[in-house]
């Protein structure tokens, strides 16, 4: 079956953030939300579960369990165990629950930056301390990496405790490779840190990268690594307002911790729609949709940045190995971020993310997971790019 993501879908009067929170006539690229209907699969388990009429307190059965065990065997040859998982509302609820679960006030709870803008707060809202380390940024190769002995300094320089992992990372775009992850699990081993992997964009990558997404939990395992991993159908399948994530761990004082701090958070429950569109999600079914939607989106980048770097061939592109989200160094232009996104905003009505939102200034953040004449007006606004000085006065 072939599926139709050009179909326009009118969010607005929706309650959409996305879109509601966009000024009329403003073109928003911002939040990392796709405009397409998920996959006919979900909606029609969803109708099946609306039409019975009754939404009482649930249960979740081991059904939840074996999606999650058989989507994670499949799509990425790793099988976690039914008594590792654990459900909660979604990755930033995870996130914060995991933090609290395992750390004290005050522990050192380190990252790398540029940074998701969720692990700011995540470790912020749990008393702990914050150690940012910034990736390497090569402007002239377009590629980011990692300075592993930078990295393993400071963990035993700042003590670390707790190395929160995005992979595949947001805002940058880098899949990780298998000889990136085996230095970082091995370091990490080597002085005890706590690994917390946030995979929540896993599915998406970039046809053209000719190697697969790698869990970080067997990697681990090799390494003797201690890991907590986190992930949702959410971003591949359009559904986080559904609430629905999970955790797993093969720890079983992690597990108890955790789960104490779930409870005090409140976040110890999913609705009955959620659990739901997570099977419906996590089968071949589900995996035929989301295969054709992945091309689409690799599609539309390949046209965003062969059409940016025709116009400006000096802007610096960090290349989309996974996720959804392009990332633009405009500061090697000469711009100042929020005032290029303020001037784009009021002036050519299109929305962007400033990379300041995610601790790096001098970068925007583009969401490609629209439909393709989406893409082609952002790019009707963002060209040709204003002058410098009529941005940064």
């Amino acid at each position: 079956m072939t599926y139709d993501f050009d179909k326009p879908v009118p969010r607005r009067g929706t309650h959409c953030v996305k879109w509601d929170e966009a000024p009329e006539g403003v073109l928003p690229m911002w939040v990392a939300d796709m405009d397409f209907e998920t996959a006919p699969c979900v909606i029609e388990a969803l109708r099946k579960r609306l039409d019975h009429g009754v939404f009482g307190y649930n249960y979740i059965p081991d059904s939840f369990y074996d999606s999650i065990i058989w989507w994670q065997s499949h799509r990425h040859q790793w099988t976690p165990r039914r008594e590792w998982i654990q459900y909660t509302s979604g990755v930033v609820p995870a996130l914060s629950a995991i933090v609290r679960g395992l750390c004290k006030p005050g522990t050192p709870v380190m990252f790398f930056t540029p940074a998701y803008n969720c692990f700011f707060s995540s470790v912020r809202n749990n008393d702990c301390r914050m150690v940012e380390f910034p990736l390497t940024w090569s402007p002239d190769e377009e590629h980011y990496s990692i300075d592993f002995a930078a990295f393993e300094r400071t963990i035993v320089e700042q003590h670390v405790y707790l190395f929160i992992l995005c992979n595949p990372h947001n805002p940058t775009g880098r899949v990780w490779t298998r000889e990136e992850l085996t230095s970082l699990a091995e370091i990490c081993a080597r002085h005890q840190v706590i690994v917390l992997s946030d995979e929540i964009h896993c599915e998406f990558l970039n046809p053209e990268l000719g190697r697969p997404f790698l869990p970080f939990a067997p990697i681990a395992d090799a390494a003797g690594c201690q890991w907590v991993v986190t992930s949702a159908p959410n971003k591949a399948f359009n559904i986080a307002g559904l609430m629905t994530s999970y955790i797993i761990t093969p720890v079983p004082e992690y597990y108890a911790a955790i789960e104490r701090a779930r409870n005090i958070n409140e976040v110890c429950d999913i609705n009955c729609f959620g659990f739901i569109a997570l099977e419906a999600a996590y089968s071949p079914e589900g995996e035929a949709w989301f295969t054709q939607l992945n091309d689409y989106i690799y599609a539309n980048y390949r046209l965003f940045r062969d059409t940016l770097k025709a116009a400006v061939p000096a802007l610096p592109i960090a290349p989309l190995e996974g996720t959804y989200l392009a990332w633009l160094d405009v500061a090697a232009l000469g711009y100042d971020s929020q005032s290029l996104v303020k001037y784009l905003m009021e002036e050519r009505h299109l929305w962007v993310n400033p990379g300041d939102m995610y601790g790096k200034s001098g970068f925007l953040r583009v969401n490609l997971a629209t439909q393709r004449a989406n893409v082609e007006a952002a790019l009707k606004r963002l060209l040709p790019l204003p002058e410098i000085s009529e941005v940064n006065s």
